[in-house]
């Protein structure tokens, strides 16, 4: 069994950033002022098949944004903390709410605001397109980029090591 996929055995909290993964990183502003982001939907029900198999899931969040709020309740994502530059006080909040511990937790994110909580869980991955510095101290990144499937890949790695995936895939049959 590789690293990863132990590491991805006990997990029973996925956080995930929003800007850069579950989205490409761009950030669009009408002239009117406001802003629109682009969801994957292949990322939107990976996460949904994870909570489905039990995995708690949380969004943790540098920026705030309404349409993140909407995203979050669409996903039925309970936990939703934004405008949080210092995430690993954010996670440590998180973990009052949902008591894990620190080797059962995943991050996915993309950049350097999301280095503190990815060295210190369980399972800490960059998106294909992240930061090189943080794609360098992630315990692995995904083949795909922020906002094309990665989260999915993420999440299927978690369900694959689980041994979950196949029965969640079945259930479409």
């Amino acid at each position: 069994m590789d690293n990863l996929t132990q590491r991805a055995k006990a997990i029973r909290l996925a956080i995930f950033d929003v800007d850069g993964v579950l989205t490409d990183g761009r950030l669009y502003f009408m002239p009117d002022g406001t802003e629109f982001k682009s969801f994957n939907t292949l990322d939107g029900h990976g996460i949904k098949m994870l909570m489905a198999s039990g995995v708690e899931t949380a969004i943790i969040s540098g920026r705030k944004s309404p349409l993140v709020e909407r995203r979050a309740a669409n996903l039925g994502i309970k936990h939703l903390i934004q405008g949080r530059e210092d995430k690993l006080t954010a996670l440590n909040e998180l973990r009052q709410i949902i008591p894990v511990e620190m080797h059962e937790i995943a991050h996915l994110g993309d950049d350097l605001p999301d280095l503190p909580v990815m060295r210190r869980v369980g399972l800490g991955m960059a998106v294909a397109s992240a930061d090189a510095f943080v794609r360098e101290h992630a315990h692995g990144v995904t083949r795909a980029m922020g906002g094309a499937g990665a989260a999915r890949e993420f999440c299927e790695l978690i369900m694959r090591a689980q041994g979950t995936l196949e029965q969640a895939q079945a259930a479409y049959l």
